[in-house]
């Protein structure tokens, strides 16, 4: 392609060089030819992948026509309510809410997946909208790290689809650059938050008045996250490339050098947070998830775009230390830079989930299924993968905002191995979705992952990228209109041109890298690799690797970190776990010696874990026994939240809402124990007179074999479930009469008892703060006849008594008035979390005490660091058992009556070891604060 549109330079073919990477960037290697070789049996048929595809092409249609009917041009749909999110209008979310902009964010940013769905009619109708609509000078702050990608990516990827289908003739024949106009005028006024001595940007810039201005309420933060300065170059470079202006690149590539230079060298690890001034690591815990991600991403798709030799050998350097640090087959945890060896999570967020994708990429296939694999075990648990969850495979925070990162990596493996089975984890995908959260008005994010509740949202990503990689899963080659191998796919699934790597190159490629980096020669034997050769030829490969892992996600008690690489064979014997702890085992008493850790008896019975860091065998048992005590102490605070009863659901499944609107309630520590009764309960709703409950109740026969609504207050929760049972109501729901209360913004509430013996009440009773409560109260206005069902988590929705109201909808003229109708009401589906999820996840105690005949400890840490006054229990549970064992079986020597040589050459002295935890106490501290 040669000429210009709009004034933007463009290039040719870039040649032989770029065309392989074009294809593994990808994901897109030959199909075809690797699909002969799967085997017929699990290989989906022609028919069924066209159905499926057709399937996302319908669901794009219901999220992408109710947000254009009922929110744009805000910036994002609120599809339990029906409208717009506008930024000011609604409560604020934090953090979250830095992605609006009031520029119509989710229309901008769904542009190229128009195209890449073949709704080519649409995109012009939609690009119109933009160039006519669309305002980048709101006085508004915004996070440059989201603008950049959504909407800056999103302007990028509308003009290079607009520019390929103006080339073929049919579309965007008035087409004149506008959308790259706009990106540069974009470009420009993010430049501002640069303007900074290391050169990282501002989290933050006014679109308006930029930072510093006392008009731009920004330019005093200090702290940036690595990936919010990592994540530019494409999107940068792409436009400094598109129009001839250097200074975009420029900015971009000085960011990518400053946080290079500021890596860990020993480890060469990065760290979660960076002071974008003196560029000093704020948090020490490094990943592949949150805050990191996209940094790793963008180094290796930039070596794909641009050509410089040097992102590929940082990627490369950063790749090895992922693999020896933080890869844990299949897991990949969170590590401290300074001190790789030590874990500093023991839980993983969502956001990792396109790392499989990314080692694609780069060719290790291997870790890469088998990451995937252990993803969808979670999924295949919770339905979603959870926003966060243990290494034992449990809910850690429970929220699944529909992201994409999942798909996107089942996408690149499919194009990789040919595995039909992906197709299949697809087409799960695409189910879950319909099932649990689509919603009359688009789909809602999942506010809690185990009772099915929602969250008023449906992100803008949800569009620009969900939909683009299940399509593409499905489609075959002749099902595009383009070829989709001469694009790369940004962090938002972008699509940028590969013909850009020979435009407008204005940026010296000086190496810097090999100058002080030395890496194993094996670190780049899949860099570049001839496709022919990828693979093994053995058509069962993707299988052999994922078999082993099948079970990994045990329903019963999941398995935890040593057992999996046990179970896999790998490595040597891992350290001992807390949670695999038993007092009774001397292997296991042993190993507590090796830490410098002693198991001694107190005078009131408990017995007590104290660690003496001098007394371990070597730094590194030192080091393994501060994680030990950390484990310990995490252990305990998670059993003691976990005696906190979960939240429960109430879901309304009468017309016309079929179960899909669910609200989280709280429980009642008396009645009917929800979790027990599986089928839950199920009736109409009646309001109560009085309506407080806290008397006789006056209309008995409007609430026999009905379930009772009240107002909170005047009376205990007991006597009001006593008075509602002796009328016969068969369930009892409590409102809160504190107006406006939600529980988006206040914690779990549970109704305690009064104190008395409750075993007379044998009926549910759930709390509703006022929000979720007038949306009954509302529903009970409009249709009167009102169904809910009381359970422990959200059922299926009643499909044969929507398909039966389809029927009647159809066949009756006022179709319309109803279906306007239920656009009007505001089931607002919100959740909080539950309690084991709402603390962080490292708690400081003094001590850990529990009764003696537990056989259970208590922690203190006399030489490491200072421990708040605190006592927690650990209860015994199914999976976590210290076993009974006889006092003089567990008592050791404290630290003035031991009998155990340490060698000399082995003992660290006191004052290197303090030195050295008092950074890892920091990073423990900082984790406390830690938010996604």
């Amino acid at each position: 392609m040669s000429g210009a549109v709009g004034g933007e330079a463009r290039g040719g073919d870039p040649g032989a060089r770029w065309r392989p990477w074009g294809l593994l960037a990808l994901g897109l290697l030959s199909a075809s030819s690797v699909l002969a070789a799967a085997p017929a049996a699990g290989a989906m048929s022609r028919d069924e992948k066209r159905r499926l595809g057709s399937q996302v092409l319908e669901m794009f249609n219901h999220a992408y026509s109710n947000y254009m009917e009922h929110a744009y041009p805000a910036d994002e749909l609120m599809p339990l309510t029906c409208r717009g999110r506008v930024r000011g209008q609604e409560p604020s979310r934090g953090d979250v809410d830095d992605a609006l902009g009031k520029f119509s964010l989710t229309l901008i940013d769904t542009l190229d997946t128009l195209v890449v769905l073949n709704k080519n009619k649409e995109f012009e109708e939609a690009v119109k909208k933009v160039i006519k609509d669309v305002n980048l000078d709101n006085d508004i702050v915004v996070s440059v790290f989201e603008t950049n990608i959504r909407v800056l990516g999103g302007l990028l990827g509308g003009h290079s689809v607009a520019i390929m289908l103006k080339d073929k003739g049919e579309y965007m024949q008035w087409y004149s650059g506008e959308l790259l106009h706009m990106a540069k005028e974009l470009g420009y006024k993010l430049l501002p938050a640069f303007n900074t001595s290391s050169g990282l940007p501002y989290p933050r810039v006014n679109l308006k008045f930029g930072v510093r201005n006392p008009d731009a309420r920004t330019g005093t933060e200090t702290d940036t996250c690595t990936a919010c300065a990592g994540t530019l170059i494409l999107e940068f470079a792409a436009l400094s490339r598109f129009t001839g202006a250097s200074i975009f690149e420029e900015y971009a590539r000085k960011a990518l050098d400053f946080i290079w230079e500021k890596r860990q060298r020993s480890s060469n690890l990065v760290g979660v947070t960076i002071n974008i001034h003196t560029g000093d690591w704020v948090r020490k815990d490094s990943g592949v998830g949150a805050g990191i991600d996209s940094y790793y991403e963008y180094l290796l798709k930039a070596y794909v775009l641009l050509g410089d030799d040097s992102f590929l050998e940082r990627f490369n350097t950063h790749y090895d230390a992922i693999m020896r640090y933080i890869s844990q087959p299949p897991l990949l945890l969170d590590v401290h830079i300074h001190k790789p060896m030590l874990n500093a999570r023991t839980w993983m967020d969502s956001l990792l989930a396109f790392f499989p994708g990314l080692q694609v990429l780069k060719g290790d296939i291997r870790p890469a299924i088998e990451t995937h694999e252990m993803l969808y075990q979670v999924i295949k648990k919770h339905n979603f993968l959870p926003e966060a969850f243990t290494t034992d495979f449990r809910v850690h925070w429970a929220q699944h905002p529909l992201r994409p990162e999942f798909a996107e990596s089942t996408y690149f493996l499919y194009k990789a191995t040919g595995d039909p089975y992906y197709l299949e984890v697809g087409k799960t995908l695409i189910e879950n979705l319909n099932k649990y959260a689509r919603v009359p008005c688009g789909f809602a994010a999942m506010k809690d992952v185990r009772t099915g509740s929602h969250e008023d949202r449906m992100d803008s990503f949800f569009l620009a990228e969900m939909f683009k990689y299940l399509y593409l899963l499905f489609a075959d080659k002749e099902d595009m209109v383009f070829d989709i191998e001469d694009y790369i796919f940004t962090t938002e699934a972008h699509l940028l041109p590969l013909w850009l790597s020979t435009t407008n190159q204005t940026i010296s490629k000086k190496n810097l890298t090999t100058e002080y980096t030395e890496l194993d020669d094996s670190n780049f034997d899949w860099t570049c690799p001839n496709t022919q050769i990828l693979f093994p030829n053995d058509p069962m490969y993707a299988q052999s690797i994922r078999e082993p892992l099948k079970n990994v996600v045990d329903k019963s008690c999941p398995r935890g970190i040593a057992r999996v690489e046990e179970s896999l064979g790998t490595g040597p014997k891992p350290p001992l776990r807390a949670r695999d702890f038993m007092a009774s085992n001397p292997e296991h008493l042993e190993i507590l010696k090796k830490m410098g850790v002693s198991l001694i008896h107190l005078k009131d019975g408990r017995v007590q874990l104290v660690q003496h860091a001098i007394q371990a065998a070597s730094s590194l048992d030192a080091e393994d026994g501060l994680r030990f005590m950390q484990e310990m102490i995490e252990l305990s605070s998670q059993q003691q939240k976990e005696q906190q009863l979960p939240p429960r659901a109430v879901q309304i499944v009468s017309h016309p809402f079929f179960g899909r609107v669910v609200l989280t309630a709280g429980p009642a520590q008396f009645g009917t124990d929800l979790s027990k009764h599986k089928a839950g309960t199920r009736g109409f709703v009646a309001t109560i007179k009085p309506y407080n409950g806290c008397s006789e109740i006056t209309n008995p026969e409007a609430v026999k074999e009905k379930i009772a609504l009240m107002q909170r207050g005047q009376c205990m929760f007991a006597e009001k479930a006593r008075n509602i049972q002796k009328a016969g109501a068969i369930g009892g729901i409590v409102i809160d009469d504190n107006e406006g209360s939600s529980s988006d913004t206040a914690p779990l509430f549970q109704m305690a008892g009064d104190g008395k013996n409750t075993d007379d009440i044998t009926i549910p009773m759930l709390f509703l703060f006022n929000k979720e409560g007038n949306i009954i109260l509302d529903a009970i206005q409009e249709y009167e006849a009102v169904e809910v069902l009381l359970s422990d988590k959200a059922k299926d929705r009643d499909l044969e008594m929507e398909n039966m109201e389809q029927k009647f909808l159809e066949n009756d003229s006022h179709k319309q008035s109803s279906d306007e109708t239920l656009r009007s009401q505001d089931p607002s589906l919100v959740s909080q979390q539950p309690a084991e999820d709402e603390n962080s996840d490292t708690v400081h105690l003094d001590s850990l005490s529990v009764d003696a005949d537990t056989d259970s400890v208590s922690i203190s840490n006399q030489d490491s660091y200072i421990l708040e006054d605190h006592e927690a229990s650990i209860q015994e549970t199914e999976c976590t058992k210290l076993n009974n064992q006889p006092q003089e079986q567990t008592e050791m020597e404290t630290d003035s009556d031991s009998n155990v040589n340490w060698d000399d050459d082995k003992v660290q002295p006191m004052e290197s070891i303090l030195a050295d935890w008092n950074e890892d106490i920091e990073a423990f501290e900082m984790m406390e604060k830690d938010e996604l």
